[in-house]
């Protein structure tokens, strides 16, 4: 390899690490804003679906501030339920959606309203375009009311809506524990960590004159991920600063 290619090898490790450093830094910010936003006690609605890792407190604000509640929809035991949530960026909520099948269950934990509990039916592939119709109470029946979690199709794109459809089953007591719990609270600080672990391993893997570029640009953008984990700006500000670029690379 000659001194050229080497050069050009460099500035596209360093272009490599920016861009995934950008991503590492959305998804630092989300995380790290739902910790100010979602305190311990935020009387806040949660969704659960523990065959696909969901633990999600749902949000009426945006879909970049991780599970939302459609404007349209109802509340539990009171007509359909609709939640939409990102397949990827801003947590990522529903990137497993696809992998739900008839049988499994989802979990809503809802003040003024007890546990619901909706048992998945079926999932749809639709357009973009598609205008999906709800009822508000099905004439009373509460075996009537269904629950869609709502996402893009494919992965990474927006083509398509993947809808899965669950039926109300049953209805407890609230779990008071799980509207305190928050799984998701050290992710910020897990993202930066196992980004500065990668590029360290890269920068010290990396022959040449060049590895100082390499390290210097990983400790660069570390740096920047530590102060978004500690000072987060509002996630629907930083998704719309995100959102050209993430209108470019067709992202999600």
């Amino acid at each position: 390899m000659d001194l050229k290619d080497f050069r050009l090898t460099t500035v596209v490790v360093v272009i490599a690490f920016i861009i995934i450093g950008l991503y590492a830094v959305t998804e630092v910010n989300y995380f790290s804003y739902k910790n100010v936003a979602e305190p311990a006690d935020y009387n806040a609605s949660v969704v659960s679906i523990p065959s696909i890792g969901v633990f999600e407190r749902i949000n009426n604000v945006s879909i970049s501030q991780g599970v939302y509640i459609d404007a349209s929809s109802n509340i539990p035991t009171q007509g359909d339920v609709v939640l939409f949530g990102h397949r990827t960026l801003q947590g990522s909520p529903f990137l497993r959606l696809n992998e739900l099948k008839p049988g499994d269950v989802v979990t809503l934990q809802w003040p003024g309203i007890g546990e619901v509990n909706y048992t998945i039916n079926r999932t749809e592939i639709v357009p973009a375009t598609y205008n999906l119709q709800i009822n508000d109470s099905h004439n009373g029946d509460m075996h009537q009311q269904d629950l869609y979690l709502i996402t893009c199709h494919p992965v990474g794109s927006t083509a398509e809506r993947m809808i899965c459809i669950a039926d109300l089953s049953s209805t407890g007591l609230i779990n008071e524990t799980a509207l305190q719990e928050n799984p998701q609270a050290n992710f910020a600080w897990y993202i930066a960590i196992i980004f500065l672990a990668f590029g360290l391993v890269v920068s010290y893997f990396y022959s040449g004159a060049n590895r100082m570029v390499i390290l210097a640009t990983v400790l660069i953008i570390t740096a920047v991920l530590i102060y978004f984990c500690i000072f987060p700006m509002d996630s629907q500000v930083w998704a719309d600063k995100l959102g050209v670029l993430n209108s470019w690379m067709g992202v999600t």
